[in-house]
């Protein structure tokens, strides 16, 4: 069979990320290692586990791990696996292309700081790349398991532009990766610069990795322990321990912000160990992604799927499940559906829920609901067993302390004699939420409000009905009725009679005409003229910003102007006669409430215009 050798061209995307790893990633060139030892388990754990249906897959070899060997002479590095392998095609998709689901997220996330810089080789799908921080050149050669010696392929490039395939004779399945290494890299050709560098980013990998015995003896020995730190008891671990195996696991520099490590005993015995990352990973809000936790069954990788392990609401979780509890022949369909995994996932997700609940007690709460407090909310409309504990683990702004945060809980304990209900206002800001004009009445009457101004806090509060057996309502809906459970000894008397109002409120409805349901006496202003207030099964305004930013289509919906008949402008506006003017007047007014809720009118320069004569006119001006 001739040999078929081909040259091409990188993507454009991937000649940007090649420049970046070649000539900007070097404050922490030893990743390298790291990242390919991670590919190579990778492969060799997808191995052990197609072949649990098919031990043809093994071609009548062993599992021989992973080997890694340095030549100082050569200036060269070699790692070895004899894992799943590539085709040509897998080769050409895996080798020939970056990132491909996050390349663009990849450079947005860029922060100008090397050490930070690194890292995100490792969450965005680069790690092979990374070989280029030291290497002038790369040969691949992989061969798939299952398929002819005489079809193997062989990968080369200078990482500058483009690459060459080659089929070649590969006898013994897997891959191995040669890097000639870069005159001012030739340290890591150093045997045991290679070794501690191994012991201290893999030393966990339960596969057993390879190198060269001391000089003066011959053949391979295994360096790293190879065994699953998390089946290690406790009492065996430091906290160094655990935080060295969390940056291997995520490729995370930074140490994790908390953790716990359970070992179930009973009818179904089970370890796990999860860990809260200090940061956000560049995908959170990409409910799609990577998950972070992997199920281990008998030690062997079984799957990576968030949903199936955890709630998509706990997708930032990093960790591992490993049970002996479960077949490891059945498929991984049929493992979705096993009750056993179900049970798992319930306790894991009550774990995680109860290692939340400890780190709210402590000072780090604000940093980690600042990071994930947003994912968390999901999980009150997803998770409705755990909608209770999750609930209390929210955090908003109030008007008790719009620069703190506070829980439902304590908004609780701080109710007034007689008070029902749980008050909040929506707005896509925190100033716009608390100038919101609904808010006076209660601001008058001491009575908090929770300030909600994140986008998704529309979605989470629709789907939270009440909390300790306290109704949750907002403050917009216009059948609140707050006036009458209230004193209103203070209430401001209006300049207007009762046939006076009547006729003001009659004329500004019949000058908005279909813009609004409704116009009626206020009771919650005190110092606004106006606001707009909906019926609690409306949609909030705010809720309509948010879809129609999304690009949905939101149903027109009148909701009803409610006018302060104690403001000093009442006299001014009751006083108009002119049928034009009016319709002036109530057209601002109108604006004026949409504008004061966080809004946008459709005519930002009439808008202007009218205020402008009115206040020329209002000087003796002539307009």
């Amino acid at each position: 069979m001739g040999k078929k050798r081909e040259e091409k061209a990188f993507q454009s995307d991937v000649k940007q990320v090649l420049d970046l790893v070649i000539n900007s990633l070097y404050s922490n060139r030893e990743i390298f290692l790291r990242e390919l030892i991670s590919n190579a388990a990778d492969a060799t754990d997808k191995l052990r586990f197609l072949a649990l249906s098919n031990e043809d897959l093994y071609e009548g070899q062993s599992d021989e791990g992973i080997e890694i060997d340095g030549s100082e002479e050569q200036g060269t590095v070699t790692i070895r696996d004899y894992g799943i392998g590539m085709t040509r095609k897998e080769i050409i998709e895996n080798l020939g292309t970056i990132a491909r689901s996050g390349t663009k997220e990849f450079f947005r996330g860029l922060t100008g700081d090397q050490q930070k810089d690194s890292d995100l080789i490792g969450q965005f799908g680069v790690g092979f790349y990374s070989a280029f921080i030291v290497a002038k050149k790369v040969v691949v050669t992989s061969r798939k398991a299952g398929l002819g010696p005489d079809e193997g392929i062989r990968w080369e490039s200078d990482g500058v532009g483009e690459y060459t395939l080659e089929t070649v004779r590969k006898k013994k399945r897997g891959t191995e990766i040669i890097l000639y290494l870069k005159e001012e890299a030739k340290e890591f050709a150093n045997l045991f610069r290679l070794k501690s560098i191994c012991l201290q980013y893999s030393d966990h990998v339960s596969i057993p990795i390879s190198m060269p015995k001391p000089e003066g003896a011959t053949g391979y020995e295994v360096v790293n322990q190879g065994t699953a730190m998390w089946r290690k008891a406790k009492s065996e671990l430091k906290a160094k321990d655990y935080k060295e195996f969390y940056k291997s696991l995520s490729s995370d520099s930074e140490s994790p912000m908390k953790w716990v490590h359970t070992k179930a005993e009973g009818k179904l015995e089970y370890t796990s160990l999860f860990y809260i990352p200090s940061r956000a990973p560049f995908d959170l809000w990409d409910r799609n992604g990577k998950s972070g936790v992997k199920l281990f069954v008998k030690r062997v990788l079984i799957m990576e799927d968030s949903e199936t392990l955890l709630p998509r609401f706990l997708r930032f979780v990093k960790g591992v499940i490993d049970t002996d509890d479960m077949p490891l022949n059945v498929s991984r369909e049929i493992l979705q559906e096993n009750k056993k995994l179900e049970t798992i996932r319930a306790a894991s997700v009550k774990k995680i829920l109860g290692m939340i609940e400890s780190l709210a007690k402590t000072k780090e709460y604000p940093k980690f609901w600042d990071t994930f407090g947003n994912v968390l909310k999901e999980g009150v409309v997803e998770d409705f067993e755990n909608r209770e504990k999750i609930s209390s683990l929210l955090r908003f702004s109030s008007t008790n302390d719009s620069n703190s945060l506070t829980s439902l809980k304590e908004y609780v304990s701080r109710m007034k004699d007689g008070q029902e209900d749980i008050y909040y206002v929506t707005a896509d800001n925190l100033e716009t939420a608390l100038n919101s004009p609904h808010l006076e009445s209660f601001r008058d009457k001491n009575i908090e409000v929770l300030l909600m101004h994140e986008p998704i806090d529309e979605w989470v509060v629709g789907h939270l009905p009440e909390f300790e057996s306290k109704k949750v309502k907002s403050v917009l809906n216009a059948d609140l009725k707050e006036e009458a459970k209230l004193d209103q000894s203070d209430k401001h008397d209006s300049p207007l009679n009762e046939k006076q109002k009547k006729e003001i409120l009659s004329r500004l409805k019949a000058s908005l005409g279909d813009l609004v349901a409704d116009v009626a006496e206020s009771h919650r202003l005190k110092n606004s003229l106006v606001c707009l207030v909906s019926s609690e099964e409306q949609m909030s305004p705010n809720l309509e910003r948010v879809l129609k930013a999304a690009g949905q289509e939101v149903p027109v919906s009148k909701r009803i102007l409610e006018v302060n008949l104690s403001h000093p402008l009442i006299t001014v506006i009751s006083s108009v006669q002119s049928d034009d003017e009016l319709k002036d007047w109530s057209t601002l007014l109108y604006e004026q409430s949409i504008l004061s809720e966080g809004g946008k009118v459709g005519d930002p320069a009439g808008f202007v215009r009218k205020m402008n004569a009115m206040l020329m006119k209002a000087n003796g001006a002539d307009t």
